[in-house]
């Protein structure tokens, strides 16, 4: 079941980006990074498993805060060097901020906005005070 693995890209670290996409908007909710374990596990347990660079390990989306994300499929790039996930985002949040995508900050002229609402407060998600 590896040989899929086999074919991709990986980086020196051993790492490749993944794109995670709404499968029933194209939404693009995300970006993300992902080694051989995570991606293996991701297919086995038909859930988003990433790999957290500034944790070392394993993270499976929506652990702590419950914004789990089902694997509907999974794209390979035409260069074999990036990874899409197409999943149904539990719950309708895939950022930390609490907003339906991590992309939501818009250039206008010379200056970021932020656009969308917070769907739910990151203190809820999270437990923080």
């Amino acid at each position: 079941m590896s040989a899929f693995l086999d074919q991709i890209k990986w980086n020196p670290d051993g790492l490749v980006p993944v794109v995670t996409q709404d499968a029933g908007t194209g939404r693009v909710l995300m970006l993300a990074w992902l080694n051989r374990e995570a991606l293996s596990t991701a297919v086995e347990e038909r859930r988003a498993v990433y790999w957290s660079r500034s944790r070392g390990k394993l993270w499976r989306k929506g652990e702590e805060s419950g914004n789990v994300q089902k694997l509907i499929d999974v794209y390979l790039d035409c260069d074999n060097d990036t990874v899409c996930y197409q999943v149904e985002q539990v719950g309708g949040i895939a950022c930390h901020t609490g907003r339906e995508s991590c992309f939501f900050q818009r250039l206008e002229g010379d200056s970021w906005r932020a656009e969308g609402s917070i769907l739910r407060e990151p203190a809820a998600m999270y437990g923080e005070s």
